[in-house]
């Protein structure tokens, strides 16, 4: 780099840290091909630590671990098809010693990661329920975070554990601590937001614990680094993953030997960490991570359920207190007046130090708030940013300098708008509050340039840094922000209220208002008591923690979707979409699924236990009948009784012969009981030697029959092998997604599919910008961008004449405009081999 060049937080956020190169010298690794056939790399400690001799690539990978252990492997890469879920298995034999390892498959290598086996150890699931029994009778958050701290450190060891919670301007703070007795505290401190590159950030998302060895511990290489083709090894998923240079320094700054943390995932975004330090080196045992993993996505759910609860109080409160508005409003003739004489009472919603309301070009404010000559400058500022949305800053003076003359005590702004076009605004204002915050150090990191070039250097030094604010109020929190809607709908509902040609529409507004919040509620407490349940039922004698996991994620994604499915459909959602979701994860080129029935749909209460059901014999069939192997069949049909039940008829054939099962695992005991002890229904399930069949009875209470005309689902036809995959392979494809872990997610199945030239944009804007710099040989296009949609993206490529598809999680097409009837349409979640047959579709269809 140049000596006139800027060094600052992105050189080091440039650093390629899941391709290292290297692993933690506390284990070996041994990368194969797909099929895991055969060695292509492997770490330069493994022949020693495995007992195996000479040079490992090239040859057998049974030749090199033993059979038993080639096997497991090959079985797990079979069954796992989620890298960041690798299977597990602990205490087996390999070059006469025993080893915990981990499998997982990216990005078109099988990685195999061996640790030498710990005789202390405990029992993984045992571990996982006793965390997670613990706090899940917890209600209050100000009580889960401080004891997940105190149980994390007690059951794995650590000489201190924090929960380190990430702030809206990306640093950090330690909400949380528990720690030896000899040690400073951290708690109450903020850390910069650089001490987590963003590289750091994403990797945190998609691989939920991390475990640091030694942070003064060797590399070791593995060989080759380079690949034939000249690709570094990606080591996204792998525990052994070696820690970059920069972060071991530091950690040992801080006199920290080990570490290991726990990503904390609300809403599909990194809230914070459950971070483990140690002063001395250690390695937490894997069956003890695979514990400390589930208690983390456990504990990611109870926050963000208790946090939704949160919402639903708050939301109550606001309209509670806004009752006393609405009724006085509603006998009033003159709105404005309405307004005025309940300002005082609109000062109770959240703390503020005053009020104000702009409306009709007349200010009234009362408490600490601008003047009136400053009203109408404060109201055109908001009408060009906050955008029909509320609007909240804590430092006003930095986006509006005006104000810092005009009202310098004033400095904590939120604005609530009054009507869909920028006029009128009811805003809350705080005061400056001079506060100290305490630092782990001076957050201005050193420039310096090293052997790693231009970056910026770890501060050497934790002690406190005290940093005195000025400019600033309190900021505002969720709470706030959710009162503040809740009190903008309330408000437009007045202004409706005095409409007469709307009068009647503000009460079914409002009255659907309350049952949401209600029907919300309920669906809350009724997924918690499921995912307790579903967590909480105990393994079979004999099950392995990878098979209980396993089983355990697919339930509670298939409730997920039926969850998303319900929220959606308005209450339910249809049958056929249903099994479609349920059964395109288990097609396979040798085996045929045909799917028939008339449209019915389903309540919200038959969708969740029918999703269920459905999973479980999805499930089952893959592993043990007919879509277990090639000539395969499945035929799911359904159609009404005379008594207007829904009857569902699930027959396999031409797979392995069938036995009944010789125990009542959970999943058996979910087919036969849930319908008729959930619904009211009947289940019957057959084992003949030629394949499973089984009968679902849905009570006619639960669904309704929507169109009369058969239609066949999606996935009707015998799955078709694309047919060129060669010439897709060398494509540039433009991906058009706004959800960045949706995209990721794809751009991996691609790549796993010999597609690997894919560029993604996250919005319709930026696509655009792309494509006046890039031409791309086709595209892929979500519909819906959350904010906007991908049509006008689809109209430029029309115009260029490129060919392209649709993506949508939605059951018909309603979102996409007449003009492009004729563009394919891959269903969301995305499968790889439906986009590809997408993909080619539209290409024929331009040729």
């Amino acid at each position: 780099m140049p000596a006139a060049s800027t060094v600052d937080l992105t050189n080091c956020d440039r650093e390629p840290i899941h391709t290292p190169g290297s692993i933690q010298p506390h284990g070996c690794m041994i990368v194969c091909n797909p099929s895991a056939s055969r060695v292509l790399r492997h770490s330069a400690n493994a022949p020693e630590m495995l007992g195996a001799s000479g040079d490992l690539n090239g040859r057998e990978l049974a030749d090199v671990i033993g059979a038993a252990a080639a096997h497991f492997v090959r079985n797990a890469l079979t069954l796992a098809s989620d890298a960041s879920r690798p299977a597990l298995a602990f205490a087996v034999e390999v070059g006469g010693r025993m080893f915990d390892m981990a499998v997982h498959a990216h990005a078109a290598s099988a990685i195999i990661e061996f640790e030498p086996a710990s005789v202390e150890a405990r029992q993984p699931l045992d571990l996982a329920r006793m965390l997670i029994g613990r706090i899940r009778g917890l209600d209050d958050v100000g009580r889960l975070v401080p004891d997940a701290a105190r149980l994390v450190k007690a059951v794995t060891g650590y000489d201190r554990v924090m929960v380190y919670h990430l702030e809206r301007d990306g640093s950090g703070r330690v909400v949380a601590e528990a720690k030896r007795p000899d040690l400073e505290s951290f708690f109450g401190q903020y850390f910069p937001a650089s001490d987590i590159p963003q590289q750091a950030r994403a990797l945190y998302l998609r691989n939920t614990i991390r475990v640091i060895s030694d942070a003064s511990g060797e590399r070791v290489p593995l060989a080759p680094a380079i690949d034939a083709s000249g690709e570094p090894l990606d080591l996204s998923f792998a525990h052994l993953r070696s820690v970059s240079p920069i972060h071991c320094e530091y950690l040992r700054n801080m006199g920290v030997a080990a570490s290991m943390s726990i990503s904390v995932v609300v809403g599909g975004e990194l809230w914070g960490l459950i971070a483990c330090h140690h002063y001395s080196p250690r390695v937490l045992p894997m069956a003890e991570r695979s514990a400390a993993e589930m208690f983390g996505e456990f504990f990611s759910l109870h926050l963000e359920a208790l946090k939704q609860r949160g919402k639903l109080d708050a939301a109550t409160k606001a309209r509670a207190a806004l009752d006393g508005v609405l009724r006085l409003a509603s006998h009033h003739a003159d709105l404005g007046e309405a307004l005025r004489e309940s300002l005082d009472d609109i000062r109770q919603l959240m703390p503020c130090d005053g009020v104000g309301l702009w409306l009709g070009g007349a200010w009234l404010s009362i408490g600490a708030a601008p003047p009136a000559t400053f009203a109408p400058q404060l109201a055109q500022f908001v009408g060009g940013v906050a955008e029909g949305r509320v609007f909240a800053t804590h430092a006003l003076g930095q986006l509006l300098p005006q104000a810092e003359e005009v009202c310098p005590s004033v400095v904590g702004m939120l604005a609530v708008p009054l009507s869909q076009r920028p006029r009128d605004y009811l805003f809350f204002f705080r005061k400056e509050i001079v506060q100290t915050l305490d630092w782990a150090g001076n957050p201005e990191k050193v420039y310096g340039t090293g052997p790693l070039g231009d970056r910026l250097t770890p501060r050497k030094s934790f002690a406190i840094w005290k940093e005195t604010v000025r400019g600033q109020s309190r900021p505002w929190s969720d709470d706030d922000r959710e009162i503040a809607e809740a009190a903008r709908s309330a408000l437009v509902e007045i202004a409706l209220r005095h409409n007469e040609l709307l009068a009647d529409e503000r009460s079914k507004a409002d009255l659907r208002q309350r049952m949401l919040n209600e029907e919300l509620n309920h669906r809350v407490k009724n997924i918690l008591a499921i995912i307790k349940s579903l967590v909480g039922h105990p393994a079979q004698d004999g099950r392995s923690i990878a098979d209980y996991v396993a089983s355990l994620k697919g339930r509670i994604q298939a409730l997920a979707y039926a969850h998303d499915q319900i929220v959606r459909g308005d209450g339910g959602g249809r049958l056929t979409d249903l099994v479609a979701a349920e059964l395109t994860p288990y097609r396979d080129p040798g085996s045929t699924v045909e799917t028939s029935g008339p449209e019915f749909w389903l309540d919200a209460r038959a969708f969740s236990v029918i999703a269920l059901v459905l999973h479980e014999l999805s499930t089952n069939a893959a592993k043990y009948g007919a879509l277990s192997g090639r000539g395969g069949r499945l035929d799911v049909s359904w159609s009404g009784t005379s008594a207007g039940d829904c009857e569902i008829l699930w027959r396999e054939s031409g797979g392995p012969p069938v036995s009944p099962p010789r125990r009542q695992g959970f999943g058996t005991v979910l087919v036969d009981r849930s319908i008729p002890y959930d619904l009211g229904g009947e289940s019957a399930v057959e084992y003949p030697p030629s394949g499973v069949v089984a009968r679902l009875l849905i009570p006619a209470k639960h669904v309704a029959l929507v169109d009369s005309r058969v239609r066949g689902a999606d996935i009707a036809e015998p799955f078709a092998e694309p047919q060129r995959a060669a010439p897709l392979a060398d494509m540039r494809l433009l991906l058009v997604e706004d959800q960045m872990l949706i995209a990721m997610d794809v751009e991996a199945m691609l790549a796993a599919s010999g597609m690997t030239n894919v560029s993604t944009s996250g919005s319709a804007a930026e696509a655009l910008r792309h494509l006046m710099q890039y031409a791309p040989d086709a595209a892929v296009l979500d519909v819906n961008l959350g904010d906007g949609t991908s049509i006008a993206v689809a109209e430029e490529l029309v115009r260029r004449d490129i060919p392209f598809v649709f993506a949508t999680g939605y059951g018909d097409r309603s979102m996409i405009p007449e003009a492009f009837s004729g563009v394919p349409i891959v269903r969301k979640p995305y499968d790889v081999q439906a986009l590809i047959r997408g993909l080619e579709q539209a290409i024929d269809a331009r040729a």
